[in-house]
């Protein structure tokens, strides 16, 4: 679409998630572009924090925040305020996002879930509803990184799904709302890309022997320990499938700031088309198989295996 020149967009911008991955990558490409950008990192001090301090112009502001935290949203929000009252705020870019746990439903703690919705939806409802009056008044935008597993049922992605599905529906619900203001508001849903630690396999072996250490007993024996073994093995092969670069991501947030009209939806990624042809027009066993296929397809819960059946018989 036809870009926005720069002088009405404001310059400001405000980025939620800039340790690694999208966010990180979209900070340093706005500030390159003369924007002036608010980047939130959980850890200041961290590597991620530190490559944007080195990498990016003395404009960009890097503010730390826990969006599990109201103390450090409301702090985000009072800088944020105080130095943007006279021009308003053109854009916010919803883009934590959190997940830990690669299980069934059934063997993910209530824990895990409500950490899920606290960063990935309550986090950035609470910062879009702070920023609002400032991206009124400035007519801006609001681009939000969702997820394809808010609207098909990965297997073994509940928690996360879940959160991403009330974000999605929510910013959906925004956009409609904020029409009258002149605020547009884009959902962008990424394929599979490599971001931080979502990639590293050590991380995911540790998470996996957590959560066999907290299974009650008999649950831990109706599935199986092999069988959260073997969850974990193919989403470690699935990552390796994962795409390094992530300009398809960046591009995506950038139009839906800057573009004169800006598309509801984004898709980055390859392979989304035929996930959502699948999904919206087959049956939905055959979008089962697919997503199992595609993503993670889980063995035979043990007590559920013929050899358990034929032990139970003998015992």
């Amino acid at each position: 679409g036809r870009r926005l020149s720069l002088a009405t967009a404001g310059l400001l911008s405000a980025l939620a998630g800039c340790d690694s991955g999208f966010g990180q990558a979209t900070a340093r490409h706005l500030d390159a572009m003369g924007f002036q950008v608010f980047a939130s990192v959980l850890d200041p001090q961290g590597p991620g924090a530190k490559e944007l301090r080195r990498s990016c112009s003395p404009r960009l502001t890097l503010l730390q925040m826990d969006l599990t935290k109201p103390e450090d949203i409301q702090r985000v929000l009072q800088h944020i305020q105080a130095h943007t009252n006279s021009t308003g705020l053109w854009g916010l870019v919803n883009n934590a996002g959190f997940n830990d746990t690669i299980a069934d439903a059934e063997l993910s703690p209530l824990g895990k879930f409500r950490t899920c919705m606290e960063v990935n939806f309550f986090g950035s409802l609470e910062l879009t509803k702070g920023l609002l009056p400032l991206l009124r008044s400035a007519g801006g935008r609001i681009v939000t990184v969702s997820s394809p597993a808010g609207d098909l049922p990965f297997p073994c992605l509940a928690a996360y799904g879940a959160s991403k599905a009330a974000l999605s529906l929510l910013m959906d619900t925004f956009r409609s709302e904020l029409q009258p203001w002149g605020i547009k508001v884009s959902l962008v849903l990424p394929g599979y890309y490599k971001t931080g630690t979502t990639c590293d396999p050590a991380f995911w072996n540790l998470q996996k022997q957590r959560l066999v250490a907290s299974l009650p007993r008999e649950l831990l024996q109706a599935y199986g320990e092999d069988y959260v073994e073997e969850i974990n093995r193919q989403f470690i092969q699935f990552m390796k499938v994962a795409v390094e670069d992530l300009s398809a991501v960046v591009n995506s947030i950038t139009d839906g700031l800057l573009a004169a009209n800006p598309a509801v939806r984004y898709y980055p990624g390859q392979g989304l088309g035929l996930m959502y042809f699948i999904h919206r027009y087959l049956p939905y066993f055959v979008r089962d198989l697919f997503l199992k296929g595609f993503f993670i397809n889980p063995k035979l819960p043990r007590a559920l295996r013929r050899e358990h059946h034929d032990d139970a018989k003998k015992a």
